[in-house]
């Protein structure tokens, strides 16, 4: 004999909400903010913003300083035309790194997190003539517990795939 489940009910909201979001405030990232990311990169539980600078040829990081505000941002150069970023932890030592894709020169960067949500200069890794990198994302493909890094190249119509040796 089966016995039945009751599945509770939703309860009907007292009043609905008319306003979901504030008015937006804004941050100055310089010029031309092409791609952002969300992520904890000083290690103190609120997500920072990491956004691509194209028009400034930087990465920017705004630190979350509480209650919804942000620090003015600090910047880290990438060469031309930084199209898209993520975050992880590439080295190992338990702070999330920036990886960039350099539209402008065929590279994908990582920019170390030396603490407090700084970041040492960029190192570069190719991704072959004409490449164009658009985009970047951190996964562990090949199951060894760290992070890889896919970058989809514009300019030769392929996915690159850069295996962490660290």
């Amino acid at each position: 004999m089966l016995s039945s489940i009751q599945l509770p009910v939703a309860k009907e909201a007292s009043a609905q909400c008319s306003t979901i979001f504030a008015a937006q405030t804004t941050y100055s990232t310089g010029s031309s903010p092409q791609f952002l990311k969300a992520f904890d990169v000083n290690g103190d539980g609120k997500p920072d913003i990491i956004v691509a600078n194209s028009g400034s040829n930087n990465v920017g990081v705004l630190l979350n300083i509480g209650s919804g505000t942000f620090a003015a941002q600090k910047t880290y150069s990438t060469g031309n035309w930084p199209d898209s970023v993520d975050a992880a932890d590439v080295n190992g030592d338990g702070k999330p790194d920036i990886i960039v894709a350099n539209y402008g020169s065929n590279n994908v960067g990582v920019l170390l997190n030396i603490g407090n949500g700084t970041f040492a200069a960029q190192k570069t890794y190719s991704t072959g003539s004409g490449s164009i990198p658009y985009y970047v994302v951190a996964a562990d493909v090949n199951g060894d517990n760290k992070p890889d890094i896919i970058v989809a190249n514009y300019g030769s119509n392929n996915i690159g795939v850069l295996l962490n040796c660290c």
